[in-house]
């Protein structure tokens, strides 16, 4: 069973029928013995980070992460539920993330924002998220993102203004700044490709 954590941002509903189209029961779920259980735990996101870090909070969310990531239970950040993994954000302030992945969300070094479209990704020859869409475009919707990361996690980089993460694998941890669910043909194989994972 595949969870989508509700903490009270992302689009919930298109991202279950998106990760249903694999043919895997997916709940939407705010409780934490579910949210535990699941073979994946998707943690969508819209929104400022400060705002969503008040609203996981709220739930309990960063401890269901942090209690998933110490089980090595697989786990897949998308857009600001990507961002939330990181140890800080940036955006209307200085607000401290989950603390997964090491690095800050700033804003991106564009000369318009928001980013709003598709982008072809970069992505390393070993990534599972990216097996067979390695030089697929995307969708994203977002002005704020991460330059760099741990250095022993496979990250994928697109470019706008300058490169930033478009993906980071670390371990059971994936996450996207682009949105999967939103991304057509190649984004449905890359949900594909992170539950064949599972």
């Amino acid at each position: 069973m595949i969870a989508i954590l509700d903490y009270g941002s992302g689009n919930l509903r298109s991202a279950q029928r998106a990760f249903e189209l694999t043919g895997h029961e997916v709940r939407i779920t705010s409780d934490p013995t579910i949210a535990l259980a699941a073979d994946g735990l998707v943690v969508p996101g819209v929104g400022a980070f400060g705002a969503c870090m008040k609203q996981l909070e709220d739930i309990d969310g960063a401890r269901i992460i942090a209690e998933r990531v110490q089980s090595q239970k697989s786990l897949l950040g998308i857009c600001v539920g990507m961002q939330i993994l990181f140890t800080s954000g940036t955006e209307k302030g200085s607000h401290p993330g989950v603390g997964i992945l090491e690095g800050e969300i700033s804003e991106l070094h564009a000369p318009v924002l928001p980013h709003i479209g598709w982008n072809t990704v970069k992505a390393p020859q070993n990534s599972k998220l990216f097996s067979g869409i390695e030089e697929e475009s995307f969708y994203f919707v977002h002005s704020y993102g991460a330059q760099k990361t741990n250095r022993d996690a496979l990250v994928t980089t697109t470019e706008y203004g300058a490169d930033f993460i478009a993906a980071v694998e670390y371990g059971h941890v994936s996450a996207t700044q682009f949105h999967p669910e939103k991304s057509g043909k190649a984004g449905a194989s890359l949900i594909a490709n992170w539950v064949k994972t599972l």
